[in-house]
């Protein structure tokens, strides 16, 4: 038996539906393994303080107001 092996990456739509369905031989079963290459755009992921100090910060105040604007070296 000879196995053909080919890899293609597919892309798919906002609804998760394939934009391009690749072309295939004729009365072939096909096996086929998705691996997700990336992210999605726009989903960040979610971040945690370390498990050292997970609970044992407080903030006691306006952070953003206690440093005069000019400090933070923000663009314009």
């Amino acid at each position: 038996m000879q196995v053909l092996t080919e890899r293609v990456i597919l892309e798919t739509d906002q609804a998760g539906h394939l934009i391009e369905l690749p072309k295939l031989p004729c009365n072939v079963r096909v096996e086929a393994i998705f691996i997700v290459l990336g992210q999605r755009h726009g989903v960040k992921p979610r971040r945690r303080p370390h498990a050292d100090i997970f609970g044992r910060t407080q903030f006691l105040g306006d952070v953003f107001t206690s440093v005069p604007e000019a400090d933070w070296n923000l663009p314009e």
